[in-house]
């Protein structure tokens, strides 16, 4: 198997919103995009399938060298094999991708964050940093671009924070604010249990009001003369609000289960966007 089969095939596997995006692509930047979301993909599963945090921490550790090795020309992993040869051109950066490093590696640090601050700055390294590169790989030209590119990555990080709240209750972690579970009542061992009250439901509204407010933000901020180009970051944009009513619509019924769109209603509303230009 080639790099870019291999980046191809974790691309395709995920199921992402990313992969909807990918389809509209040109060729050469729809390589790009695949092999970085591989990236991430790969960093990721260190912290969501390695059950010992100090065999994850080593296989991080592992590929911040990697990465650096990379950079100076010297890359092993199928990933970076796919990738480097097309950084430059993307303005793929060594530093965007140790960050999304550290963003992972705080996940076997931190299971709580006390505010919604603390939880911005991890947001800001998992989906900020994520957003401002696929910015740059889908052909943005102003700068004000990566304000919008941080901030849908922070509605989107919102949105699987919103669906993920059982899930990752089972890992042990709790991405709700503590100070905004105090707000609201509801204790952490609820959470952890999986108990549903009003006062749960009441927290998690909170919490999608809020990522639909970053949403309109960041439509708001993204320049005109790059509204075309961004158009694959609108696609997703597009599934993930879908996604965040869809959860809404279901009261939030999300201890017990992961809400998801189903594949082909993900590709019909990136199509839309594609086509039509219209957000649902």
């Amino acid at each position: 198997m080639t790099p870019q089969q291999y980046v191809q095939q974790k691309a395709v596997a995920s199921g992402s919103s990313f992969y909807y995006a990918f389809l509209f692509l040109p060729a050469p930047r729809r390589a790009a995009i695949a092999a970085f979301y591989a990236f991430c993909r790969e960093v990721d599963d260190v912290v969501d399938e390695v059950s010992d945090p100090g065999v994850a921490r080593t296989k991080l550790a592992w590929w911040q060298a990697e990465v650096a090795k990379a950079y100076a020309g010297q890359p092993t992993h199928p990933v970076m094999l796919a990738l480097m040869p097309l950084a430059a051109d993307y303005g793929i950066e060594q530093r965007h991708l140790q960050a999304v490093i550290d963003g992972c590696q705080m996940d076997l640090e931190q299971t709580r964050y006390l505010d919604f601050a603390g939880l911005k700055g991890y947001c800001h390294l998992v989906a900020g940093i994520v957003g401002e590169v696929a910015a740059r790989i889908f052909g943005q030209t102003d700068p004000r671009t990566t304000e919008y590119a941080h901030t849908l990555g922070l509605a989107f990080q919102l949105t699987n924070i919103i669906r993920d709240v059982g899930e990752d209750a089972m890992l042990g972690r709790i991405y709700l604010p503590v100070s905004e579970l105090q707000q609201f009542d509801v204790k952490a061992h609820e959470i952890l249990k999986r108990q549903y009250s009003d006062r749960f439901t009441a927290l998690m509204r909170f919490q999608a009001e809020r990522a639909h407010r970053l949403y309109d933000e960041a439509f708001a901020l993204l320049p005109d003369a790059d509204r075309r180009a961004q158009k694959p970051g609108l696609m997703m944009a597009n599934i993930y609000r879908t996604l965040l009513r869809e959860i809404e619509h279901e009261n939030f019924q999300v201890l017990h289960q992961r809400i998801r769109l189903t594949p082909l209603r993900k590709f019909w509303l990136a199509w839309k966007v594609q086509a039509l230009g219209r957000m649902s």
